[in-house]
């Protein structure tokens, strides 16, 4: 059986065509516990997407998909959850975040959350 990865996206949408949005559902479908941040607060099926950094515990992954210039604003929150690697999607890498993450010994991953969820790699 599969270890289930409590993961937080950052970056999530409600819009269907947002690939923030088919991770979420595909974190899901795998059955590993998510907690969506966006821009504005709804819902994916049954998953929240709130719009403050909650404080949360356990943390496996990270996923991003902010843009780099967005990032900064969450540094400390996402070093602070000292989450065990975040990946970073296309478009959202980072090499200062990349960096910082490094420094603090969590595994930073330039890579395709869905693509790791359909090849069994997540």
């Amino acid at each position: 059986m599969m270890e289930k990865k409590k993961t937080l996206v950052i970056g999530a949408s409600e819009n269907p065509e947002r690939y923030s949005h088919l991770a979420v559902q595909k974190l899901m479908a795998h059955q590993h516990p998510v907690v969506a941040i966006g821009l504005k607060k709804g819902n994916i099926g049954n998953t929240p997407i709130e719009t403050e950094k909650m404080a949360l515990k356990d943390i496996d992954t990270v996923t991003l998909y902010i843009n780099p210039l967005r990032q900064p604003a969450y540094y400390d929150y996402i070093l602070s959850l000292n989450p065990k690697r975040i990946i970073f999607n296309p478009g959202a890498e980072n090499e200062e975040l990349y960096s910082l993450a490094k420094q603090k010994g969590i595994m930073a991953q330039e890579a395709c959350t869905l693509v790791l969820l359909s090849t069994g790699q997540y």
